[in-house]
């Protein structure tokens, strides 16, 4: 009779507190200011010298059709069979350039997915996915090897630069925004390093420099 006592004071005050939201005490979470400031570097290089120092595969690509050369010899190598990507209408842009991988709907079962992003963070090496993207929410995370395919335009120095454009090209935020660093990794188990435990094991991200005309 306590403990149901209890949990009905819980709820009253959840309840209660529902009511009343407090206000958010910092509306404008991008600062005007930037914390870190950029270096001397292209953002290129800086993603480039981050991505790989995080075990991620870093290719620069002059245009799309390098790009699906790249990608062919990539798959051609590693004999996949079946590769994932919902990116339905780069694939067919892509096709003009005779890239047309043996695809599957089954994201369990595929050997790589790729996906396009939002933006690189130059500062930390990292992928920016969002709900925005065709990808969707798992893409990402359950394929066993993860294909980013990006433009330069794309690139941001940092984090803060990342969500101040995601305020500025959209009145809402998108609904799940992904910060994808590396290759998932933990040091858990007896101080070991293992790669690959919580998500893909091998990171690729392919970079554009601009558009084949």
């Amino acid at each position: 009779m306590e403990s149901t006592g209890a949990r009905n004071k819980i709820l009253q005050k959840i309840k209660q507190a529902l009511k009343s939201p407090v206000p958010v005490p910092f509306p404008d979470q991008v600062a005007d200011t930037p914390i870190f400031i950029p270096t001397n570097h292209e953002l290129t290089i800086d993603f480039a010298e981050k991505f790989t120092e995080l075990l991620g595969k870093f290719v620069y690509c002059a245009d799309e059709a390098e790009l699906v050369s790249q990608l062919n010899g990539l798959i051609k190598a590693n004999k996949w069979e079946k590769i994932y990507s919902r990116e339905t209408g780069w694939l067919d842009d892509m096709s003009e350039y005779h890239f047309d991988p043996v695809t599957t709907d089954d994201l369990a079962s595929c050997d790589a997915a790729i996906t396009l992003c939002d933006h690189l963070v130059a500062r930390t090496g990292t992928i920016v996915l969002s709900s925005q993207q065709l990808s969707g929410r798992t893409t990402s995370v359950y394929a066993p090897i993860h294909i980013c395919v990006a433009y330069t335009h794309q690139l941001v120095f940092d984090i803060s630069d990342s969500l101040a454009l995601f305020k500025k090209e959209s009145e809402f935020m998108p609904s799940m925004i992904t910060y994808a660093t590396g290759p998932s990794r933990t040091a858990d188990i007896e101080k070991t390093l293992v790669v690959g435990i919580h998500g893909p094991k091998e990171v690729y991200c392919f970079l554009v420099d601009k558009l084949t005309d």
